[in-house]
């Protein structure tokens, strides 16, 4: 592909970002567009808005090309325009599919004929051809397929990732035109080093996206449910999963924890779910499966209740430390994070919170994790970062810790009981 084609990343979040990064870095010329005035700042300044170690090893040397504006008119100057905005669920869990909206009225009405424009933004089946495609086709008097090329390209990213990453990973598409599919495809393949596959319809790209994060979170409720079951059984729910995973074939691990966050895995089964409704068809196993990640933060609450009663203790007035607010470690993404429903609970409960997140730090109680392990006896691990999984045990005994909550299963509970201290973690 013609290197000096002008890319518009529309959204610079978590999928927008690493991507314009990788565009610059085969030598594309681009620029971001974003609502965000204090993140187009950050960005024009040669940073990134962003914390997360991979992105900062790999792209570091191409934050100063980067050019942001809050102006649509740079739409108008760039031949291929990628979308990238979120779509999440309200609070009622329904598809808010307004970010994508506003994007798309914004592109309409600068877009002109010859243009490529590529939506990455998590959908579920029908948004391009019900909603996104009419609308680019009201605001500019252009047809797709015709006039301008348009295509969907579900993104796959997995922040933190040593091994997988926006460069690395293949991608499906599919497009409303022959021509638009060869543009798209040659686009994808001029940046990634992995394959990029041409599905059937754009329908099929839309509900393949769906298709892989429904699937996880469904064998993560599997698990969740599994390991409710096991501490009642004495058996250790992890141990177990590594075991069956021995098996070379027809088991995939999947582990269980305190909830489950971040904008893919606890949103898109709601996309399906709302489109499967739609369609008169209730999808019961989604359903049930949302259901049971949605209870694994009260059940680490109630884990906590837990290891207190054995020290004869309530949760009211102790003083508890809660270890992590990001969805996932060593990145300092918090959307949908579990971390925020086992505040409220223990908030409810009368504790004494102390927080401390080395990533996400405007809510933390003091700046270091020493000091929260000084004022609290019981300490509740809501994210696996490495500045926890790094931990000298000692210091637990040191600070006179009684109490562990294990929410990620990281630490090792016989060492940890062999000290005196109480350990409970999600199924172990």
């Amino acid at each position: 592909m013609n290197k000096d084609k002008k890319i518009c990343i529309v959204g610079l979040g978590y999928v927008g970002l690493p991507l314009a990064y990788l565009c610059i870095k085969k030598g594309y010329k681009v620029t971001g567009y974003d609502i965000d005035d204090k993140k187009i700042s950050i960005i024009n300044e040669g940073k990134n808005p962003i914390k997360d170690q991979m992105i900062d090893e790999r792209y570091s040397k191409y934050y100063p090309k980067l050019k942001a504006t809050s102006n649509p008119s740079i739409i108008k100057e760039s031949d291929i325009i990628v979308v990238c905005v979120p779509t999440p669920v309200d609070e009622k869990n329904n598809p808010d599919l307004k970010p994508l909206e506003d994007a798309t009225v914004t592109i309409g009405k600068n877009l002109s004929r010859e243009k490529l424009v590529i939506i990455e933004s998590t959908i579920y089946p029908g948004v391009m051809e019900d909603i996104v495609k009419p609308i680019l086709e009201r605001e500019s008097g252009l047809t797709a397929g015709e006039d301008f090329y348009l295509s969907h390209c579900p993104e796959r990213i997995d922040p933190g990732n040593k091994n997988w990453d926006v460069e690395t990973i293949p991608r499906v598409f599919g497009s409303f035109s022959e021509k638009g599919a060869v543009e798209t495809e040659r686009f994808y393949r001029s940046i990634i080093k992995s394959d990029v596959k041409k599905m059937s319809s754009v329908r099929v790209a839309e509900a393949t996206k769906i298709v892989e994060n429904t699937f996880r979170d469904v064998n993560i409720a599997f698990v969740n449910e599994l390991a409710k079951c096991f501490e009642r059984l004495d058996i250790d729910v992890v141990e177990t999963i590594q075991g069956a995973a021995t098996k070379p074939f027809a088991f995939l691990a999947h582990y269980p924890g305190c909830g489950v966050g971040g904008h893919c895995i606890p949103v898109d089964p709601y996309y399906l779910i709302d489109k499967g409704k739609k369609a008169g068809f209730e999808h019961e196993f989604l359903s049930l499966a949302r259901s049971i990640n949605n209870s694994m933060p009260k059940h680490t609450v109630f884990r906590c209740i837990e290891g207190l009663n054995e020290i004869k203790k309530s949760v009211r007035g102790t003083k508890i430390g809660i270890l992590g607010l990001t969805y996932k470690r060593d990145i300092d993404d918090i959307r949908n994070s579990p971390s925020f429903e086992i505040i409220k609970e223990l908030k409810k409960l009368g504790a004494e919170l102390f927080i401390f997140d080395p990533y996400y730090t405007r809510m933390n109680t003091f700046n270091s994790l020493n000091m929260v392990l000084k004022n609290v006896e019981c300490i509740i691990i809501v994210t696996d970062h490495k500045e926890f999984r790094e931990l000298d045990y000692n210091v637990f005994k040191e600070n006179n810790i009684k109490v562990i909550i294990d929410g990620r299963n990281m630490l090792d509970k016989n060492k940890i009981r062999e000290m005196g201290i109480i350990y409970k973690g999600i199924g172990r």
